[in-house]
């Protein structure tokens, strides 16, 4: 390379995809509070609160996805569904952690069941609601689709 000429700075970049593949890689969580929300999933399902990044707060979810916690104080907070398949071995300890913190978790998504689990798809599932009034939910198996 002759003198005058530098090598180029090395950029950072992604992982590669599979061919053909489509990845959700983040989504913005509406929230009253966004650190109290985000701290709120991330003690739950046991992760962490990352650094801010800009108006966001991420929480990491392990698998190239981040739900980017956004503060939405003019305005109510439209309650979402969110849905987590999480180890089957980290189940019982979300469960605790819950009844901690003096959440009430259901069996079923429109919240009759009070203090039940369900057993839908041969694991593990229970939904509850965040401190912004989403609809949360933990299971240990995926739907099965037919």
């Amino acid at each position: 390379m002759p003198a005058d000429e530098q090598s180029p700075t090395p950029t950072p970049t992604a992982p590669e995809l599979p061919v053909g593949t489509v990845h959700l890689n983040h989504t913005v969580v509406y929230a009253k509070d966004r650190r109290l929300s985000a701290e709120f999933l991330a003690t739950i399902l046991g992760l962490t609160v990352d650094a801010p990044f800009g108006p966001f707060l991420p929480v990491d979810l392990g698998n190239g996805v981040t739900l980017d916690y956004y503060e939405q104080r003019d305005e109510p907070v439209q309650s979402q569904h969110y849905a987590f398949l999480v180890p089957d071995d980290a189940f019982d300890g979300m469960i605790a952690r819950l009844e901690a913190v003096g959440v009430t978790y259901y069996a079923d998504p429109s919240h009759t069941e009070p203090g039940r689990i369900n057993r839908l798809f041969g694991g593990r599932g229970a939904y509850f609601d965040d401190p912004s009034g989403h609809n949360m939910e933990i299971m240990t198996r995926p739907y099965a689709r037919t």
